[in-house]
């Protein structure tokens, strides 16, 4: 059996792992458009603030493919997929057949049509070579403008911060982190990012970015005018799915994939950010990881089914703890248990929908997290409990 994949993210890399498992003889080939075998990305603003270097990142080197007898091309952009002779063609011509293949190409920074962002000090961050131009110049700058406030950008903002750089973040939602955070819960963490230093702009759009050749300022559409020399573009990701459209692939948010993670044409799957399942683009390191693993089982030729990933960030802004699980209820239309300490920066709630925790928030306090998590895969019927819970007493669970 020939199996190529297409992207050595989690994706792609655990579907290899899992295919291996079963095919102890198949060749296993998998094609990168970057210059790096498999790395961190939730790392990345590590190497950003300097806490750890490009080989930290690696989390398999050569020696691992070696072993796993996986063969791994890095510089090697796919041009074409040719799905009635089996073959993919690489930029350089060069023809690779497969028996099954599988489309892990992950996704790309979205930037919106402001004008000006083609300006030079303008970056968007998603691969390692992103974070090395970041880095680089962020050694000639003192004031970054972050457009958007969500995980990525606050993240980003926090590494140039403990560099020495003034941040300053716009943020078209009028709360931070408006996929993980409530209002109440997003107001604690503005206030404690602003005693951090950050500076923020909620509720507001950037309508330019100004400059001659370099970023000079970003204007707003109320008119304020923030002078900077840098500005980091973190407005989401979108699938990378020109493959498909060469396919004749019809996608919305992704590729969609059934619940084996297969195409709608036969033996070419997708996984990870470039997948759609059931409507839902996850978007997520879990959701990745889990989708190559199924992905990698049914391309060697076994039976597994993908029934989704429980939405959850676990995450660390700004070096805080957050976990953000599913349905967060930020309009209030269900019932909720709170516990709030705005004094100490503390906030959790529970979300409670048929009798069950149907999504959760710890900020700064995540100590409870596997108790509520069980509970929640579990779909437990606290009823009786709930006093107990209304107490946050986890005891109960």
């Amino acid at each position: 059996m020939k199996y190529i994949i297409i992207g050595n993210g989690v994706a792609g890399t655990t579907a290899a792992i899992n295919i291996r498992k079963i095919d102890h003889e198949g060749e296993i080939t998998i094609l990168s458009d970057e210059a790096y075998p498999f790395y961190s990305r939730i790392r990345l603003m590590e190497y950003i603030s300097g806490d750890v270097d490009e080989s930290g990142l690696v989390i398999y080197k050569d020696a691992w493919y070696e072993k796993n007898n996986i063969k791994l091309l890095l510089n090697t952009p796919v041009s074409e997929i040719d799905k009635n002779k089996k073959e993919v063609i690489t930029h350089s011509g060069h023809i690779l057949k497969y028996d099954t293949l599988l489309i892990a190409a992950g996704g790309l920074s979205f930037v919106p049509p402001t004008p000006g962002s083609d300006k030079r000090g303008v970056f968007t961050l998603r691969t390692l070579k992103d974070a090395i131009k970041i880095k680089r110049y962020a050694e000639q700058s003192k004031r970054v403008v972050l457009i958007g406030g969500g995980v990525l950008g606050l993240e980003v903002g926090n590494s140039l911060r403990k560099t020495g750089h003034s941040i300053f973040v716009v943020e078209f939602f009028t709360r931070l982190l408006p996929r993980q955070m409530d209002k109440e819960g997003a107001e604690i963490l503005k206030t404690q990012m602003e005693k951090m230093g950050f500076a923020f702009f909620l509720g507001a759009k950037a309508r330019e970015i100004t400059g001659d050749d370099k970023v000079k300022s970003v204007i707003l559409d109320d008119g304020t005018i923030i002078d900077c020399d840098m500005v980091i573009i973190s407005a989401g990701v979108k699938p990378n799915a020109e493959l498909a459209d060469r396919l004749g692939i019809k996608y919305n948010k992704g590729i969609p994939v059934n619940d084996g993670l297969e195409t709608e044409i036969n033996d070419i799957y997708a996984a990870g950010d470039i997948a759609e399942h059931r409507g839902i683009c996850y978007g997520i390191w879990p959701a990745a990881e889990e989708q190559g693993k199924i992905a990698g089982v049914n391309m060697a030729g076994c039976s597994a089914i993908y029934t989704g990933t429980l939405p959850s960030n676990i995450l660390k802004i700004a070096g805080i703890n957050l976990i953000s699980a599913g349905d967060i209820d930020p309009d209030k239309n269900l019932e909720a248990i709170v516990q709030k300490d705005s004094e100490s920066f503390i906030y959790k709630k529970l979300v409670i929908k048929d009798n069950c925790i149907a999504g959760c928030i710890l900020y700064g306090n995540i100590n409870v997290w596997k108790k509520i998590k069980k509970a929640m895969d579990e779909k437990k019927d606290i009823s009786r409990i709930k006093t107990d819970l209304e107490k946050w007493d986890m005891e109960a669970l």
